[in-house]
């Protein structure tokens, strides 16, 4: 028999309730308790969210060592212009999130950490209509941050084309919190014994990965990334190409630009590399198959990566 629980049961549930996989998490705050919690069991969401039951939310993953947010205003922006798309005010502006990421990070007690940053519609009941939530709500967990990609996989990642679509516009260029062909990509990715797929466009072009943005270099030289009609702009992908554009003026590079590719394209290439917040910057070895280049990350990854940890270390004092 399912028992009818008091909210005296329910909350002594709740506390006693612990599951293994929930010591990666630190600390949550959230706007609907006006507070931060560091007990795993109550790092809870109300289930008349729209964030919970109909997706209706936008978010960002921030990446904090020593304390300190790597590119924090650039995800704030990102997350101001994903809010302003679904008509989402940020509780608190830009200056009270950033306020609360750092409560949360310091509650959290570790400097290294990752920082899941959440703007939902809120809670207000079961409908679709946005309007019934009476104001947005702000959830930011800070959490277990891996150690990147290549610190785990040296030799590279071994990739494909994935069977799932690109997201359409306008959707593909909004972080949003609805990411279900996000995790049938890596569903897919797993399934295949494979580390990353990238999807295609609705033209045939490469767009991205789950999570993460790729580029390519050619054999004349130049490094390309996909065009962003159907792509999610990623932080890291605009300080790579930043850093790519340096070495172009050093002569290491011909070039820098955003262009159509097609899988043929990545084929081939003489590098791909595979940009993201936990990824840092990571070479492909393997796509579809075949190997990339000469199978071994290649010495434009070599540099990137050096040029990023370099900035992490100026910014954060320390790579991660």
């Amino acid at each position: 028999m399912i028992p009818l629980l008091s909210s005296e049961d329910a909350a002594r549930r709740i506390a006693a309730a612990r599951a293994p996989w929930q010591s990666a998490y630190y600390a949550m705050y959230s706007s609907v308790l006006g507070g931060i919690v560091t007990d795993p069991a109550w790092m809870l969401v109300p289930v008349d969210d729209h964030l919970v039951h109909r997706g209706d939310g936008v978010f960002e993953t921030l990446k904090a060592l020593n304390g300190r947010i790597y590119g924090f205003d650039a995800h704030l922006a990102r997350l101001a212009r994903s809010s302003s798309a679904l008509g989402l005010a940020l509780p608190g502006g830009e200056a009270g999130v950033r306020e609360a990421v750092m409560a949360t990070l310091e509650a959290g007690g570790k400097p290294d950490a990752l920082l899941r940053v959440l703007v939902a519609r809120g809670p207000g009941g079961f409908n679709v209509n946005p309007y019934e939530s009476p104001a947005p709500a702000l959830y930011i967990v800070a959490y277990r941050l891996p150690p990147p990609f290549m610190a785990s996989h040296p030799n590279g990642a071994k990739t494909g084309v994935s069977r799932v679509p690109a997201k359409p516009p306008p959707v593909a260029v909004i972080k949003t919190c609805n990411y279900i062909p996000n995790a049938l990509m890596k569903k897919e990715a797993v399934d295949r014994g494979l580390d990353f797929v990238f999807g295609l466009d609705d033209r045939g072009f490469l767009a991205e990965s789950a999570t993460e943005n790729l580029a390519i270099i050619t054999r004349d030289g130049w490094l390309l990334a996909p065009q962003q009609r159907q792509i999610l702009a990623g932080t890291t992908l605009d300080k790579m190409l930043g850093f790519a554009r340096g070495m172009v003026e050093e002569g290491v590079l011909r070039g820098v630009e955003h262009r159509d590719l097609l899988p043929a394209d990545a084929e081939l290439a003489v590098e791909i590399l595979i940009a993201g917040t936990t990824a840092n910057v990571t070479a492909v070895t393997e796509f579809e198959g075949l190997p990339v280049g000469e199978g071994r990350p290649g010495p434009v990854h070599a540099r990137l990566s050096a040029l990023l940890d370099a900035d992490l270390v100026r910014v954060c004092g320390k790579v991660g």
